[in-house]
């Protein structure tokens, strides 16, 4: 029955969308509907409201729903949705305020003299509104009014016109920023930890293991990840268009003719083009320059956005005055000082602490009046000509609104469907298909595809994404990212603007387009423009570096980038080193040979073992790396015989488990059953009877020599895990022994200024009175803990600190331990000096030596070779299913 209670709810949701009734409320009310009709049957037809649901009942699922509802309302404060309206506001001012029409007529000026020209113009001043708007709709219109008919005027195919221009409308979104990219990074954020769920869930059942390494868990994602994912994919969209256009116009050279500018290529063209280029190119600049460069998170650089294209909007909308640039002219001045400001002085209100800091601050706070000034004096512009502020935030209302409410509609039809079942069914019809992880990913963006020739992008994100996600994320065998799911599907769903019959690029060109125009001409130019999003939808899948590259490269050189010693790293860290030590030519191994013989006997014993242990321990590190890659290389060729035994018996035990919950829920209905309903009670025998048969015929099924084969796998990578494992221990030794003892070297000054101090306490022990005393002993131990290699001095005045706290002081047994603490400070100076001749300069060369290969996972944070080969090596997806 909870099947036929989801096929209503679909039916529902699809006959309400398909009538027009505002999407809103159809996806809310289709959910509230079928559960109620549930419920209601439930009660009349077998007694209990809770009868016909997957799992629960009304009450949970309704009260599911409504948290869902609260819990996307506050989400609104979380960053990945709050950029939303920024980003909106941007885009629809840009448009209104003509500086998008100024772009197009420009760009059309330069780029007409080459063979479809106008063509590529369009495309380009397509791609610039995308990054400066990401509103289809208004870029879609804005190009139709002004670029359709000068094409059409200049001999230009009407399909190759409409389809050039309903395309390069749609690049919003995909290039960032991006509202789709947003929104899926808001699911996305979901998704993963459900898929991490799953994965840890799907280790523990395949190895027994209660905790899953981290290095096999799911990444999730941000909108700034997903805007730095989605940039080069854009740019390759960008790059077919172009490429197409060119190619189309040398071959049919009448149907996209080079149409030469009147005027002149003189110094005013230029200047024009520089001033109508230059300020959106900034915008871009500055909103996802500040992201990738880590100094903005996404919704900060949203309303960075706003303020420049406010400022922007400000000297268009002004233009002929005498004060037109002067608002943008004091914007610019006062960015500059306040960028001056900060990498000069320290601007911390409370970290000031000389006068250039105080002056450095004044004249930060007056660069910000000023800037502030600017935007006041921009924004009351846009107030008073045309309206135009007044328009832009009533259309921003609008589509804000209509976003988040789609949001919440879809948060409560995605409890719906998960309470008859819905998503298990999903899971089980992808995991029961054959051919794997792939099968299951084609099918779904095939769907994707489909939906898009019906629904918003909107419908799509927030419907589809999180029943598909988790499913897809969660799967081992590809491991892909979650960034790079979401733009493989954000690419998808781009086609949606352009695939009839409900294709909203081609609506809104249809609304301003010549009567002339026929819209079959439409449909058959966006052809071709579909066909090319899908070949950068296969280039972006086969390769996915192309996604994952720049998230990582910005990840990784950044500030906040993660330690060497980060577990999900070390693979690819392994093959640098090795890469370095295949090209050093075998510095390494004579580094730690030269090593071998210095003199570790200046050393105190403790520490002198350790840093020759370390010392030694390096070669047995290279061995052990050696044999890691000769063991993954005997897994690799064990891998083909093992793979489709090991795809088999775990689709078997899945099968199995899901035979044994029909049993066990089959077995709880049975012992619920009461008085002599004999008619029930036989039907659930016989569903547990089904069950066990069905069980035990799975279980034949796995082949008798499994338990052999498997084991005999293991012991190939179990040996791969060894040997890495010795390798990080081993090399992490090498290097922090000999660290350790450099950094007390390096203490020896702080060591010897504090001799006086630790021989004057001796006066201070016999006269003073212990229980102040005391605390003095203690502050010169405190003083020591900040040396290395002092331990012997603490621990001797950390005993005399206790004799002279105790109820009964001890005066004598203090003085005792405090000349134990000379003794060993003595010894100290020894060492130490005898160190700083005859071993700094051997100690130092070994870790010079050794830093980049041996040493790597113990520095502090990744150097920059180390960040871009990282960066490149985990941008491809690994397959870890044979851990599985």
């Amino acid at each position: 029955m909870e099947i036929l209670f989801l096929a209503i709810l679909v039916l529902i949701m699809a006959t309400a969308l398909g009538s027009g009734y505002p999407v809103a409320f159809a996806l809310p009310g289709a959910a509230i509907i079928t559960i109620g009709l549930a419920a209601g049957s439930g009660l009349l037809f077998a007694g209990s409201t809770d009868a016909y649901f997957h799992s629960g009942g009304p009450q949970q699922w309704l009260s599911a729903g409504v948290t869902n509802l609260r819990g996307v309302y506050w989400e609104v404060e979380r960053d990945t949705l709050i950029a939303i309206p920024l980003f909106i506001f941007m885009g629809i001012m840009l448009q209104r305020s003509k500086i998008a029409e100024d772009l197009l007529v420009t760009m059309a000026h330069l780029f007409g003299p080459v063979p479809g020209g106008l063509g590529i113009s369009v495309v380009f001043v397509g791609a610039l509104l995308a990054a400066t708007t990401g509103i289809v709709g208004a870029t879609v219109v804005a190009m139709g009014l002004i670029s359709l008919p000068a094409m059409l005027r200049n001999n230009y195919s009407p399909s190759l016109a409409t389809g050039t221009i309903a395309a390069s409308g749609t690049l919003g979104q995909i290039i960032p920023p991006s509202i789709v990219l947003i929104i899926l990074a808001d699911q996305l954020a979901s998704a993963t930890d459900q898929a991490s769920t799953a994965r840890k869930a799907l280790y523990k059942e395949a190895t027994g293991e209660l905790s899953m390494p981290s290095v096999f868990d799911v990444a999730s994602t941000s909108a700034g990840e997903m805007f730095l994912g989605a940039f080069i994919p854009g740019l390759v969209l960008v790059g077919l268009y172009m490429l197409y256009i060119l190619i189309f116009a040398i071959i049919r050279p009448s149907s996209a003719p080079a149409v030469k500018y009147a005027g002149k290529f003189n110094g005013a063209f230029w200047a024009n083009v520089a001033l109508t280029l230059i300020p959106p190119l900034a915008l871009i600049f500055l909103v996802l320059g500040s992201i990738i460069a880590g100094i903005a998170t996404v919704n900060q650089a949203g309303a960075i956005g706003a303020a420049g294209a406010m400022i922007m909007a400000g000297y268009r909308l002004a233009a002929g005055r005498k004060t037109t640039y002067v608002p943008a002219i004091i914007a610019l001045v006062s960015l500059g000082v306040i960028a001056f400001c900060l990498s000069t002085y320290e601007m911390n209100i409370k970290g000031m602490q000389t006068s250039q800091d105080r002056l450095g601050v004044m004249i930060g706070l007056a660069a910000s009046a000023a800037l502030i000034v600017s935007l006041i004096w921009s924004g009351w512009r846009t107030l008073k000509i045309e309206n135009t502020l007044h328009g832009v935030m009533l259309e921003t209302a609008k589509t804000t609104s209509l976003v988040f409410i789609i949001l919440l509609g879809a948060a409560m039809l995605t409890a719906a469907f998960r309470a008859f079942g819905g998503e298990e069914l999903v899971r089980e019809f992808l995991n029961s298909l054959p051919g794997g992880f792939w099968t299951q990913f084609i099918i779904v963006m095939a769907v994707i595809f489909v939906l898009g020739f019906f629904l918003d992008f909107i419908e799509i994100a927030v419907v589809v994404v999180p029943i598909v996600a988790p499913i897809l994320l969660a799967d081992p065998e590809a491991n892909i990212t979650a960034v790079w799911l979401g733009v493989m599907i954000g690419l998808n769903i781009q086609t949606s603007f352009l695939t009839p019959p409900f294709g909203f690029a081609l609506f809104y060109l249809r609304g301003v387009a010549p009567a002339a125009v026929k819209t079959v001409q439409m449909y058959k130019g966006v052809i071709a423009f579909i066909c090319l999003q899908l070949l950068a939808l296969g280039i972006v899948g086969f390769y996915p570096p192309l996604v994952n590259y720049l998230p990582n490269r910005v990840s990784y050189l950044s500030d906040t980038s993660p330690p060497p010693r980060n577990p999900k790293l070390q693979y690819c860290m392994e093959e640098y080193v090795a890469g370095l030590l295949a090209d050093g030519n075998g510095t390494v191994v004579k580094t730690l040979q030269t090593a071998q013989g210095l003199d570790l006997s200046v050393l105190p014993k403790k520490m002198g073992s350790a840093v020759k242990k370390g010392i030694d321990g390096g070669e047995e590190a290279l061995a052990s790396l050696q044999a890691a890659f000769v063991a993954e290389t005997a897994v690799e060729a064990a891998q083909a015989e093992y793979r489709p035994k090991l795809r088999l018996v775990r689709g078997l035990e899945k099968k199995i488990r899901h035979e044994q919950e029909l049993l066990d829920t089959a077995k709880t209905m049975l012992g619920r059953v009461q008085g002599d309903n004999a008619a029930a009670k036989s039907r659930l025998e016989g569903e547990i009877a089904a069950a066990q048969s069905s069980i035990d015929a799975l279980k034949a099924q796995i082949p008798a020599e499994w338990e052999e084969t498997h084991t005999t796998f293991a012991k190939l990578t179990k040996a791969e895990d060894d040997a890495r494992n010795n390798y990080r221990r081993k090399a992490d030794a090498s290097y922090e022994a000999a660290f350790e003892a450099l950094e007390a070297m390096n203490g020896t000054e702080a060591f010897i200024a504090l001799e006086q101090d630790l021989r004057d306490l001796r006066a201070t022990i016999e006269t003073g009175a212990p229980d102040e005393t005391h605390e003095l002993v203690n502050e010169m131990s405190r003083k020591f803990s900040d040396i290395e290699a002092t331990d012997d001095v603490k621990s001797a005045l950390s005993k005399a600190r206790r004799k002279l706290k105790s109820k009964s002081p001890d005066v004598p047994e203090a003085l005792k331990e405090y000349d134990k603490a000379i003794k060993a400070y003595e010894s100290g100076k020894v060492w130490r000096a005898k160190a700083e001749t005859e071993l700094r300069a051997g100690l130092t060369t070994y870790l010079d030596g050794i830093r980049t290969t041996l040493g790597t996972r113990v520095q502090p944070k990744l150097d920059r070779p180390q960040a871009l080969y990282l960066a490149s090596c985990s941008a491809h997806h690994r397959d870890i299913s044979l851990n599985f």
